[in-house]
């Protein structure tokens, strides 16, 4: 496992040499998406208000932000969970022509393909708290805010290294999340036969009536 300090906009190179399980701090500038911003762009056939050329690095996010003194604050900043997205998730890997998404969770087999193709990670957050980094996090500016309001809207910021981050799928097609999956299956087939149970044995067993 190794750990990176990445500044965005980043490069294949930088992503490249990513490896599950490394660790990533990022600095630079990024946005945010959910999924009413992705299905006003994919579904519902708009166009972004501003050029993302060279941003691309994309927060799976909706901070909560105030206005005080005519400045956007950040109250509040978490990633959400990207497996909510993974039906634009292909789209936005290719026509965004991102390198990196944040986000918790993981994404599934066509935005794997794609991420793979396009040079593109996924990274989730490794036990922070998301008010830790806000002070690190600048509000630049935001996008289609009356179309689809606060959470919803795409939000620029620009980041100071912020982390740590995980790498759980990487540009050669691996999944952090599948590969532990597969070992915390096997290691707990061993555990079962150890103790004599029936891998195959149901929880509410334990409740019924004999």
């Amino acid at each position: 496992m190794a750990e990176y300090h990445l500044t965005a906009p980043l490069t294949d190179a930088d992503v490249e040499k990513l490896n599950i399980g490394d660790v990533v701090y990022i600095s630079g500038e990024a946005f945010t998406c959910r999924s009413r911003l992705q299905k006003y762009i994919f579904d519902e056939k708009n166009v972004l208000p501003v050029s993302i050329k060279d941003r691309n690095v994309l927060i799976h996010n909706g901070p909560i932000v105030i206005k005080e003194n005519s400045k956007w604050k950040l109250v509040s900043f978490m990633p959400t969970s990207s497996i909510r997205f993974e039906k634009w998730g292909a789209k936005s890997v290719d026509e965004w022509n991102l390198k990196m998404i944040v986000g918790k969770t993981t994404m599934g087999e066509q935005t794997m393909k794609m991420m793979q193709e396009k040079k593109c990670v996924h990274v989730s957050p490794q036990s922070v708290s998301p008010n830790l980094w806000i002070d690190s996090i600048e509000v630049q500016d935001v996008y289609l805010y009356d179309e689809l309001g606060r959470i919803e809207a795409c939000w620029f910021f620009k980041l100071n290294d912020i982390g740590p981050f995980i790498v759980d799928i990487d540009t050669k097609g691996n999944n952090y999340f599948d590969a532990l999956e597969k070992n915390v299956l096997e290691k707990k087939a061993e555990v079962l036969k150890s103790i004599g149970v029936d891998p195959n044995f149901e929880y509410t067993e334990l409740y019924r009536e004999r």
